[in-house]
């Protein structure tokens, strides 16, 4: 399979293109906030030469993008999860502070091309980008899916579970390990999202009856609901790796 790694600006992508490499929209069970929206969309304007398209052939078949910040290398200075390092980016961006780090924020692959290696693929294409624009560091806050079979379950004690062969548990924490990567520290609070009842209802397909948690389809950890309130908030854990 020829595979070849470009910049995402280096030609027009197609709407038919995008459309096929992100069927599914935002991973998880829910849409971002507001706030994670705006800052999505700064990140695409002020950082799109971090944005990069695998082809195969001439097809698009993934894409990843990053963002970079300052960070000392210590996990103490780590962004608080996904959210915090959009906003430290835009931040830093803003203010004029010289970034030392690419920070890997997203990586998508068609999902008919899924289970070919491809995300290691949008990885090394990062990491290269990285040593081409000079970074020092490259990290990662990285979306565990697979702790949606254990909700219950604090993201501290899922980061240590481990295959027999010492691989992570997770699929894509896995991938980035067997890059080279290691877990450095894990966000509990990564990205959040308070909404309606009913808007949940509609997302998790759920009748949600009074208050309390709720374990809901896809989700990393518990929904909290408020009846009195009319809200639910749910806050999803990521896990930290670096790359180098």
């Amino acid at each position: 399979m020829a595979l070849t790694v470009e910049r995402m600006s280096a030609q027009p992508r197609f709407a038919e293109e995008l459309e096929l490499l992100f069927p599914e929209g935002w991973p998880g069970v829910v849409p971002p906030g507001q706030e994670v929206k705006q800052l999505v969309e700064h990140a695409h304007v002020y950082f799109s030469s971090l944005e990069i398209a695998l082809l195969h052939d001439e097809l698009l078949v993934g894409s990843a993008s990053a963002v970079p910040i300052r960070w000392n290398g210590e996990p103490s200075d780590l962004p608080r999860g996904y959210t915090d390092t959009l906003s430290r980016a835009v931040v830093d961006f803003g203010s004029g502070i010289e970034p030392d780090t690419m920070a890997i924020m997203t990586t998508h692959v068609r999902p008919d091309m899924r289970g070919r290696g491809l995300i290691a693929e949008l990885l090394i294409g990062l990491r290269e980008l990285a040593d081409e624009l000079g970074f020092d560091q490259v990290i990662a806050p990285v979306r565990p899916a697979s702790k949606a079979l254990y909700p219950l379950t604090p993201i501290e004690t899922f980061s240590a579970w481990t295959e027999p062969d010492g691989a992570p548990l997770d699929q894509l924490v896995r991938t980035h390990w067997r890059l080279g990567a290691r877990i450095i520290a894990t966000s509990p609070e990564s990205i959040s999202m308070t909404a309606t009842v009913s808007e949940w209802e509609t997302w998790t397909k759920l009748d949600l009856l009074s208050s309390g948690d709720y374990i809901i389809p896809d989700g990393l950890s518990i929904l909290s609901v408020d009846m009195n309130q009319d809200c639910g908030t749910y806050i999803e854990p990521s896990i930290w790796m670096h790359h180098r």
